[in-house]
């Protein structure tokens, strides 16, 4: 239970500074996309941007505990690992819910293909960390 609180709180703190990284990049690198959020689909109400942070730190002690149960199960050296719990993890629970989400919501495709790309890279990066730490 330790490995899964240390890494969990370790992970945390790097999710939180790629969530902030990847919130500062995309008006740069994506401008059209970061339009898309101007759409009045999303909710633009400042007291409930706490839940942005929030949610790299849910993310993290989540993925933590699964790594636990599973990690006998991700095979070869940290980077294959990593990229394997990644992959797992968009499959399982990021693409489901953009289907969803895409179905139910009036955004692009875009978006979602931005979102994709984001879940499997928090995923990877918690992959690694977990790698790392429960050798």
């Amino acid at each position: 239970m330790k490995k899964v609180l240390t890494s969990g709180l370790v992970a945390s703190i790097v999710l939180l500074a790629f969530a902030y990284l990847c919130l500062q990049l995309t008006p740069i690198l994506l401008p059209a996309v970061a339009l898309e959020y101007f759409n009045p689909v999303f909710v633009d109400d400042e007291s409930r941007q706490i839940f942005y942070f929030v949610h790299p730190v849910i993310l993290a002690f989540a993925l933590a505990w699964f790594w636990n149960r599973f990690k006998g199960l991700f095979v070869g050296n940290l980077f294959f690992r990593g990229l394997e719990f990644g992959f797992v993890y968009v499959i399982i629970a990021t693409l489901p819910i953009m289907v969803l989400i895409f179905s139910a919501l009036d955004i692009s495709l875009a978006i979602i293909a931005t979102w994709l790309v984001y879940g499997f890279f928090q995923a990877t990066i918690a992959g690694l960390i977990f790698a790392r730490m429960h050798v």
